[in-house]
C-alpha cells in the first residue's frame, strides 16, 4: 500500500520519540548549523546517534561540544563509507534508543527546517501501528551560504517495489520512518554485509513489504549543494553529468546490484508479488542484450517520469543495470 499527501495538520506528540541517525566523516564546515537545526526542532523528543567514521578534521570536536540535555550518543564508524557507516547505525539502533521509537536520517551538511519531524509524524499519523510507513519530502535546493536555488522533487509517479528496483525517490535526509518501520529495517539491517545506498535500500524494504509511503510535497531541508556531497542534486547540469559517469562506469550497476543482493536476505519480509518481482529483475540483470530487453518489456519497472523510463532501458540495453 502506498500514497501521495500533501497537506499535513501538525500537532503535539511529546509521546513519540525520534532516533535521528547521522553518518559524519569530516563534516566540520557544516556540521554546526546541522546540529543546530536538529536541535531547534518543534518536535522535542528525539535522541541524536552519531556515527564518525574516522574523521581527521574538527567534526569530532564540534560533536562532543554538542551536548542539548544529554540527548546525543557517539559512536566509531567501521571506516568503510557512507552506505555501511549508516548500515552500522541501524544495527546499533536498537540498543542505543528506547523501543517504540521511530527513525530518521540526517545528513551532516544541510539544515533541517523546524517542522522536519513534525509534519513527518502528522503524515504517517493515520497509519496503522503494524504497518511499515516511510515518510519522505521534497528539499529546498540551497547552495553553500543557503541561499534558495529551487526545489528538488523526486516523485511524479506513485512509488512502488518495481520504481524502487532501479530508482530512489526517497532521499535520506528528508525520511521518518514509524516503528514498524523501524524494526523492519533494522532487523533487515542485522542479516546484510553490504548494501547499496542506504536510503535506496530502506525505500525498497519498506516498498517490498507492502508498507506505505508517503511524499510530502512541502520542502522540510535546506539541501546544501557543494563539491563535498555525496550525491548531489540531479537536476543540475553538474547532477546529471555526475550521474551519467556513475551510469558508465559501472557505480549506478554496483549500487543497483548490492541492494538486489541485500534484499535477498529479507525475502521472507517480502510480499509474495515483490519477492517473484525481485527474483525476476536479479535473473533480468544477468542475461544477453536482446534477452534482457524483452525481459525488461516484460517487468513493468518504471522511472518516475517518460525521460527516466527511457534512459533504464538505455541503461538496460548496455548492459549497465
Amino acid at each position: 500500500m502506498s500514497f501521495l499527501s500533501r497537506t499535513f495538520q501538525t500537532t503535539e506528540t511529546p509521546d513519540i520519540h525520534v532516533g535521528i541517525l547521522m553518518a559524519v566523516f569530516n563534516g566540520g564546515r557544516f556540521l554546526s548549523e546541522q546540529l543546530g537545526s536538529i536541535e531547534a526542532q518543534n518536535h522535542r523528543s528525539w535522541h541524536l546517534l552519531v556515527s564518525d567514521d574516522g574523521s581527521s578534521d574538527d567534526s569530532p570536536g564540534i560533536l562532543s561540544a554538542f551536548r542539548p540535555e544529554n540527548r546525543v550518543t557517539l559512536l566509531n564508524g567501521p571506516g568503510e563509507g557512507l552506505a555501511r557507516n549508516f548500515l552500522s547505525l541501524l544495527r546499533a539502533a536498537p540498543q542505543c534508543l528506547p523501543d517504540g521509537s521511530w527513525l530518521s536520517f540526517a545528513d551532516q551538511d544541510d539544515v533541517w527546517l523546524p517542522d522536519r519531524l513534525s509534519r513527518g509524524i502528522a503524515a504517517l499519523g493515520d497509519v496503522p501501528h503494524d504497518v511499515p510507513a516511510l515518510y519522505f519530502s521534497n528539499r529546498w535546493v540551497a547552495d553553500e551560504s543557503l541561499a534558495i536555488r529551487g526545489v528538488s522533487k523526486t516523485m511524479f509517479r506513485q512509488p512502488g517495489f518495481r520504481n524502487a528496483l532501479i530508482q530512489n525517490i526517497a532521499p535520506g535526509n528528508t525520511i521518518l520512518l514509524n516503528p514498524a518501520a523501524a524494526r523492519l529495517v533494522c532487523d533487515a539491517a542485522a542479516e546484510v554485509d553490504d548494501i547499496g545506498m542506504h536510503d535506496w535500500w530502506v525505500y525498497l524494504l519498506i516498498a517490498g513489504a507492502g508498507g506505505v509511503v508517503v511524499n510530502d510535497e512541502e520542502p522540510t531541508v535546506l539541501y546544501r549543494q557543494h563539491r563535498g556531497n555525496a550525491l548531489g542534486e540531479a537536476r543540475s547540469l553538474r547532477g546529471g553529468l555526475r550521474r551519467f559517469g556513475w551510469v558508465m562506469n559501472g557505480r549506478y550497476q554496483e549500487w543497483v546490484g548490492a541492494n538486489a543482493d541485500a534484499l535477498v536476505s529479507s525475502m521472507s519480509r517480502l510480499t509474495e508479488p515483490n519477492r517473484a518481482a525481485l527474483s525476476e529483475f536479479r535473473a533480468l540483470r544477468g542475461r544477453g542484450a536482446f534477452s534482457r530487453i524483452i525481459a525488461f518489456r516484460k517487468s513493468r519497472l518504471y522511472g518516475q517520469t517518460r525521460f527516466s523510463t527511457w534512459a533504464i532501458w538505455l541503461v538496460a540495453a548496455m548492459g549497465k543495470l
